[in-house]
């Protein structure tokens, strides 16, 4: 059914779009019966600048939070059935406060967010939500106090860039205005490149659940993704053209969408750290490569971690041993311990050697790879 599909989905997106400022646990196990949380989230250190583009999903994402997505209108049960699993990690900290020998705080306790395209007057009034207009858009209600929970009527959010990333997560119109609106975005926007890629893979899984079931949502759902994709691959061929590269269309959409991904990425950072720093030393020109390759969200946190470096030559020196902490990182389950030290060595290296070595460090071995930088 394509209801999983789009479970699927709501999870891993919300899953990219937090991961840079916090932790994010999808499917979580709770006590009882063992029922999983959709998306557990911790913040992490704060970034600001991030959860203010986030909007409202930001906002939520202020404290530790459930996110319970459903893409039909929730139930009584339902709302129920996420209550339960909110209770079950309140027994399991509680549990956990007595094995610790310590007081139960119950500020701790996760806040409960359940995401529903639609919810019925009587549903809403059943738990007691009510909305809280000096704080919060209107869509949002909050349950009493100590429930912990409140329910996102996602198709009641005002139609606002605030709220562009929930909607996406509604349905039908709802639905398809807020993806076109990632059009507003610029085509290099980290945020936009990572909502692309989760999307794409949406649109294939629809598209190949829908050729036995076609519904006209469905349908309408699938032609509201491509003209972005189209868009997409125009800028990343256009970018790529503009650095002497050949991009062609005929190697398939989600193979031209990564190629032109990592172009534009290379592009971002290297204007990001031109602009941040006034110019792009060797060796920062030697450590580009490795990291255009890197997925959209982990490409999100290291910009933002640049950005929060000073603009001197001690903020210069910060973002060279960023960026080859970065690389490293590539194989630092081979490195271990040893990831230091291999650090160091790699910064020591003479600006010919360090980019020899970034080149030929996918082939190397692991062997190879301690007793070059061990």
């Amino acid at each position: 059914m394509t209801r999983f599909i789009h479970d699927r989905f709501a999870k891993e997106y919300l899953e990219e779009l937090l991961s840079p400022i916090g932790t994010v646990n999808i499917g979580r196990d709770v006590a009882a019966e063992v029922r999983e949380i959709d998306v557990y989230f911790i913040p992490g250190t704060a970034i600001p600048e991030y959860s203010a583009t986030l909007g409202l999903l930001g906002k939520m994402a202020s404290t530790t939070a459930i996110f319970e997505p459903f893409r039909n209108p929730v139930s009584v049960g339902e709302v129920i059935s996420c209550m339960g699993k909110l209770w079950d990690l309140r027994g399991e900290l509680e549990r956990q406060a007595r094995r610790e020998n310590t007081q139960y705080d119950d500020t701790k306790l996760p806040r409960l967010w359940i995401l529903t395209p639609t919810a019925s007057k009587p549903l809403l009034e059943g738990f007691g939500a009510i909305p809280n207009p000096e704080n919060w858009v209107k869509g949002v209600y909050f349950l009493p106090t100590h429930l912990k929970s409140a329910i996102v009527v996602i198709h009641q959010l005002p139609e606002t860039p605030e709220t562009m990333w929930l909607r996406i997560l509604g349905k039908g119109g709802v639905q398809q205005r807020a993806i076109a609106e990632l059009s507003s975005l610029a085509t290099d926007d980290p945020l936009r490149i990572i909502a692309l890629e989760l999307l794409y893979r949406l649109q294939s899984h629809l598209v190949a659940e829908t050729q036995e079931e076609s519904e006209p949502e469905e349908r309408e759902l699938i032609m509201a993704i491509a003209p972005l994709f189209r868009e997409q691959i125009q800028a990343a061929q256009q970018q790529a053209r503009e650095q002497g590269l050949e991009q062609g269309l005929e190697q398939g959409l989600e193979q031209g969408l990564e190629q032109g991904r990592q172009a534009q990425q290379r592009l971002i950072l290297e204007n990001f750290l031109q602009v941040r720093f006034g110019e792009i030393n060797s060796k920062m020109t030697a450590l580009l490569s490795p990291i255009s390759n890197f997925s959209a969200a982990d490409f999100t946190v290291l910009l933002l971690a640049i950005s929060m470096l000073t603009v001197d030559e001690a903020g210069r020196q910060q973002a060279v041993r960023l960026l080859a902490e970065n690389v490293l990182k590539m194989r630092q389950s081979e490195l271990g311990d040893l990831l230091p030290t291999a650090l160091t060595n790699l910064l020591a290296l003479p600006v010919d050697e360090l980019t020899l070595f970034v080149e030929q460090l996918p082939q190397l071995s692991a062997d190879e790879l301690r007793a070059r930088l061990g």
